[in-house]
């Protein structure tokens, strides 16, 4: 939907920046000399809104365009090229090389466009010394490209290094997890196994009902360490199925809690594991919070979903607002924040329509890499 957005918006400035130009030409310059800055700036922008599928070959092909136009416009006697809309259009090209190209790549785009930037000047007939404003307007639009390009360029290093200390995050607690998790189900299961031990020898009517009480915890033991180690796995697809484990907490749950409405989506595609981990600790935590805090909750419902863009998360239960946390530490509220907003998402609990609680997260379906 954003990108959507900016694409929207980029084509609306582009054709009202051609549209008034072509109106200041036609009423200065009269005749039909607004006709060809009108078909450059229109061929500039579409080049600039297609540019995600090979930002290299639209920015390189946008230059070429320019300085042909500049040349044809000196000599053919016409309004100087490119005009607003093909700046414009052409600080969306370089910027975008600038963000996410690798140097060389980034440095020779930039150096064409100072190459459009020097042949508009030079094409240029000032006069009586007056200031060449389309030159002028080219050399803003090249140090804004690339101004841009460089601060969106370092924002998303900033996000991609986030990202992945929240990835390592994810990891160390699932590790200390492994440990918590897997060693009470196993001391349990040594446990219960003495006890058969001790039932053999007094009580052997009651064994079978040990052993299966025995067969029951080693399941769950092992259930317990194939999550958690699996959810260890450094590689993307370590969580490609995010459901499965919120349907487990959500049975865990349901042990000792009420009935949980629960909706998932059916998409099999892989998730990010950032995404994925993030998506689990909001449901962990949100019905630990519920266990916690709301034990007289009679209603509880999960709801995650997936659309092209996002990940939207939600949990909703019924209990007393009044015993609900208002910060806590660890992987409790403010840690829930802090980790969807490290991967720029959004973030809300509270009260839930004058009764209840509610926590809703929402996390973009992909992350850069």
């Amino acid at each position: 939907m954003r990108e959507r957005l900016i694409q929207f918006v980029l084509a609306t400035a582009l054709v009202f920046a051609v549209a008034l130009t072509a109106a200041a030409i036609a009423t200065s310059w009269g005749g039909w000399y607004w006709l060809f800055g009108a078909a450059m700036g229109l061929c500039l922008g579409a080049i600039a809104l297609a540019r995600r599928r090979a930002p290299i070959a639209a920015a390189t092909l946008g230059l070429v365009l320019a300085m042909a136009s500049a040349l044809i416009a000196r000599l053919a006697g016409l309004p100087r090229e490119p005009g607003p809309a093909g700046i414009l259009a052409l600080a969306v090209l370089v910027g975008m090389v600038v963000r996410r190209s690798s140097y060389s790549k980034a440095v020779a785009v930039v150096a064409g466009a100072l190459t459009v930037v020097l042949l508009v000047f030079l094409a240029g007939q000032p006069v009586g010394g007056q200031v060449n404003l389309v030159a002028a307007l080219n050399a803003i639009g090249w140090a804004g490209a690339i101004a841009t390009g460089l601060a969106l360029r370092l924002a998303d290093r900033t996000k991609k290094e986030t990202a992945e200390k929240v990835r390592r995050d994810v990891r160390l607690e699932l590790a200390r997890e492994l440990h918590d998790v897997a060693a009470h189900h196993l001391t349990g299961l040594i446990v219960q196994a003495q006890s058969a031990r001790i039932l053999a020898r007094k009580r052997p009517d009651e064994l079978d009902g040990s052993l299966e009480a025995v067969e029951s915890a080693g399941a769950d033991a092992l259930d317990a360490m194939r999550r958690v180690v699996g959810l260890l796995r450094d590689s993307d697809d370590a969580l490609a199925a995010p459901p499965e484990q919120v349907r487990e907490l959500v049975r865990q749950f349901e042990r000792h809690g009420p009935t949980v409405r629960l909706d998932l989506p059916a998409d099999p595609m892989p998730w990010p594991p950032e995404v994925a981990g993030t998506v689990q600790r909001v449901v962990q935590e949100s019905l630990t919070n519920i266990a916690r805090h709301a034990p007289q909750a009679s209603e509880v419902a999960v709801t995650v979903r997936r659309d092209e863009e996002d990940v939207h998360v939600r949990i909703t239960d019924d209990g007393p607002q009044a015993t609900r946390p208002g910060r806590r530490g660890g992987y409790g509220l403010v840690g829930m924040r802090e980790r969807v907003e490290a991967l720029g998402g959004t973030f809300r609990a509270g009260p839930h329509d004058g009764a209840g609680w509610v926590v809703a997260a929402t996390l973009p379906a992909t992350v850069d890499a």
